[in-house]
Order: C-alpha cells, then sequence, then structure tokens
C-alpha cells in the first residue's frame, strides 16, 4: 500500500516532486485496476497542486459524491451521465489542501445494498465489503493513498476490515455531507481510507484544519475498555481472534484493559438504527422509488418494498432513544479513553452476492461516535480481520492517538 504520511515526508523534504508522487500512483491504478475494478471512471488528466499539505496525494472519491468534472452515478442507471455543476463540499475541501482527484470509486447503489463487481485486492474470490467498496479496495491494492467514503450503517469500518486497511468514522458531522447522495440525514457520515492510521490523522487534519487530528500516539497508555456487543448475534473465529489478538498486544505495551457494561440504552439503539434509516430513505429516495421504482437496484428495492409502512410515531420513538442513548453513553467511558470491539463479523465473505453484515458498526454510527478500523494481521495467508477504536463524540483525536498506540502495539507484539 502507499504510504501518505511517507509520501508527504518526501515531498516536504524535496526527495520527491508533488508531480512525482501522483504520477506513482497513476501508474499503479493502470498496473491493477483491470483486475480489482475499484473506480468508475477516471480523470482525464490530473495535475498536482503547488500547494497545499496534500499536494501530491491522489484521492478516489466515492461515487455518490457530486464531482463538477466527474459525472456522478451513484451505482445506479437511473443517474447515468449526471454531471453535477458543482464540487461537493467534502471535495473542495480536499483539493483546498492540494490533493488530487483522480477517480471516482465504485459504490452500492445510493450507498446502499447491491454489492458492486469489485474484487477484494486480498483475495478476488472474496466481496471487498460495502457499500464503499471501490475506495477501500483501491487503497488496499496500493493504487491510491486515500479516499473518501460515506458510512449509514458500516460502510467504512467494514469494507476497511475486509480490505486490510485503515479507516475513519469520524464524529458525526466533523466533515460536511452537502453534495452527497443522502440516504439517511441523521446517519450518512463522511469516512477516509488509507494504508495506516498515520496516513488518517495527516489526511482528516489538511481537510479540517485542525492541526490535533495529526497528533502521535498517546504519551501514556490508554485506558481500553473492550466490548463485544452481545446485544448483537456472536462474531466469528476470526474477529474474537483478532480482538484477542489486539488485546493482548496492548497489555503487553503497557495499556490498561477493563471490560466495562453498556448501558441498556445502547442495545435499544442498535434496535432501531434500522427504523431511522429506513424511514428517512423513503425520504431521501422519495423521487426515484416513486418515479423510477423498477430502475432502482433489487436489494434496494426489495428493502424499500419491505419498510415502505414504518409510522411517524415508531420514527420518534427510535429518534428518543437515540437521543437518550447517546446520553448514556458518557456512562459506558467512565475512566476510559476508549472502547475496543469488533469491526466486522468476521473476514471478508466469499463470492460477491453480498457486502457483509453491519452488526457491529451501525449503533456507533446512530451515537455519532468517532470510530477508527485498525487492520490485525492474521497468520498463515488468511484475509485480514480489524478492530474498532471508539471514542467519545468530538474526541476524534483521542480516537486517532489511541488507535496509532495499538497499531504500534500490534506490530511490535504479534510480529
Amino acid at each position: 500500500m502507499i504510504s501518505l504520511a511517507d509520501l508527504k515526508r518526501r515531498i516536504e523534504n524535496s526527495e520527491l516532486s508533488a508531480d512525482a508522487a501522483l504520477s506513482q500512483s497513476l501508474q499503479a491504478i493502470d498496473a491493477h485496476e483491470q483486475t480489482v475494478g475499484a473506480f468508475v471512471c477516471r480523470s482525464k488528466e490530473p495535475r498536482a497542486a503547488s500547494c497545499g499539505p496534500l499536494r501530491g496525494i491522489a484521492v478516489g472519491v466515492k461515487d455518490i459524491i457530486e464531482t463538477s468534472d466527474l459525472p456522478t452515478e451513484m451505482g445506479t442507471s437511473i443517474y447515468k451521465d449526471f454531471h453535477p455543476r458543482a464540487d461537493a463540499s467534502i471535495v473542495t475541501m480536499l483539493k483546498m489542501a492540494g490533493a488530487t482527484v483522480v477517480g471516482k470509486t465504485t459504490t452500492s447503489a445510493f450507498a446502499s445494498h447491491d454489492p458492486t463487481t469489485t474484487l477484494n485486492p486480498r483475495n478476488h474470490a472474496h466481496t471487498p465489503g460495502g457499500s464503499s467498496a471501490g475506495s477501500a479496495a483501491a487503497v488496499a491494492a496500493g493504487m491510491i493513498p486515500l479516499a473518501l467514503g460515506t458510512q449509514t450503517g458500516g460502510s467504512v469500518i467494514r469494507p476497511a476490515s475486509f480490505c486490510g486497511v485503515a479507516a475513519i468514522k469520524p464524529s458525526y458531522r466533523l466533515l460536511p455531507t452537502v453534495g452527497i447522495k443522502c440516504f439517511s440525514w441523521t446517519l450518512d457520515t463522511v469516512g477516509l481510507f488509507a494504508a495506516g492510521v498515520e496516513d488518517l490523522g495527516i489526511a482528516l487534519s489538511a481537510i479540517t484544519g485542525r492541526p490535533e487530528l495529526a497528533m502521535d500516539a498517546l504519551s501514556r497508555a490508554p485506558r481500553i475498555g473492550v466490548v463485544t456487543q452481545e446485544f448483537a448475534p456472536k462474531a466469528d473465529a476470526e474477529s474474537e481472534e483478532a480482538l484477542q489478538t489486539a488485546v493482548a498486544a496492548v497489555r503487553r505495551a503497557g495499556a490498561s484493559v477493563q471490560r466495562p457494561k453498556l448501558p441498556d440504552l445502547i442495545s435499544q439503539a442498535y434496535r432501531i438504527h434500522p427504523v431511522i434509516m429506513a424511514f428517512e430513505a423513503h425520504r431521501a429516495l422519495a423521487w426515484e422509488y416513486h418515479g423510477h421504482r423498477g430502475d432502482i437496484a433489487p436489494e434496494l428495492r426489495a428493502y424499500l418494498d419491505k419498510t415502505v409502512d414504518i409510522p411517524q410515531s415508531a420514527y420518534d420513538a427510535a429518534q428518543s432513544i437515540a437521543l437518550r442513548a447517546g446520553t448514556s453513553l458518557i456512562d459506558a467511558f467512565c475512566d476510559l479513553d476508549v472502547l475496543l470491539t469488533f469491526s466486522a463479523p468476521g473476514a471478508a465473505p466469499k463470492g460477491l452476492t453480498s457486502t457483509g453484515d453491519p452488526r457491529f458498526n451501525r449503533v456507533w454510527t446512530l451515537l455519532g461516535t468517532p470510530c477508527v478500523n485498525v487492520p490485525v494481521i492474521i497468520a498463515n495467508g488468511r484475509l485480514p480481520v480489524g478492530v474498532q477504536v471508539i471514542a467519545r463524540p468530538g474526541e476524534d483525536a483521542t480516537a486517532l492517538s489511541a488507535a496509532r498506540f495499538i497499531e504500534d502495539a500490534l506490530r511490535r507484539h504479534t510480529s
């Protein structure tokens, strides 16, 4: 994979030009794209910016995010050849930081259920996950050092786990969703994919102008609470092994590890996430569903048909639970810096008929917490599995610093 941090250091030290850094990514795309299929379309003549902290950094943009110079088709024939007049806010922020958009990455239709044809670079017989399939796969294949995705259920953290890359779903609304096709305005969150946690911090800091996000690992060993989300169906053996491996590594590195009990309202929030998502999806996709239902991808169409009658009262009750659960979450962080849990139920499922299950992601999306996927190295050539680092809403710097500590502990204590 391409290290954004390494490229940035070399560019700033005049060891590598921004044009040469960008050229590396373009050559890697040429070498791997035909096999992996991570891109919907590519920029015709991408050029490196002359200034900005991310100059020379090639970025892939998930194809539900509007771009003025590339079509935004949202994974559906309904928007075939659709050309927005303006960039989404997040794309403008990236360009202002000096990054170069090199193409649009594949997405499930409207960032929802139906799989793409993108292959998992770690094993082509397995799904890369979704809905941000192309973004995760492009980074994992070593084509680009940075990619944009979105998460409404688990569409950033889960594919990152399946593809063995680092990713962050930041705190709700840290990154703007203006100019991104909405699925659920309560849940939709812009996220980043990169080779390592340091890369995520550098990119997020450059985009937002928040220097604290690019800090090194915590100066002291973090206080970690391990939670296994018993309210969700049990994880597979691969995820159990990954979590146990991470826990053992951070203990050896000096972290304190506890097993806190999550408040009961968190389990209630887990159960009502689908209500909020489906109710809002029907309103966000009202024009498409009522005017172009036959053109909607089959799994999404079936989902919308099944959830068409959710009453307003059920939605209001779900929002009330979500509000109270967010308040109760503070109790879970008593004497803790972060929570550590599964990123996905297991390794990437075989075949391309499913993008995987988001059950270990959705409550954290609902509660607006920053979440970071840290890949765990699984021996004997098996597929990667990640662990998920969670901090209080707004404490993205803490999540990233603790994730760097865990990443370093895994590197030092599992080799």
